[in-house]
């Protein structure tokens, strides 16, 4: 990942973080979406 080559270790774990807790709770985009069963779909913008 960039930020971690950048060493920007803790901006680095922080979006690892939230993007786990996303897949935990589901709510990815398309290309997750269709590999998921009882996922929520949301567009980029609303992702992010």
């Amino acid at each position: 990942m960039l930020l971690r080559h950048m060493q920007w270790f803790e901006a680095a774990d922080l979006i690892v973080k939230g993007m786990e807790g996303a897949i935990a709770a589901k709510t990815v985009t398309y290309d997750f979406e269709r590999l998921m069963d009882g996922a929520k779909l949301l567009k980029c913008s609303e992702f992010g």
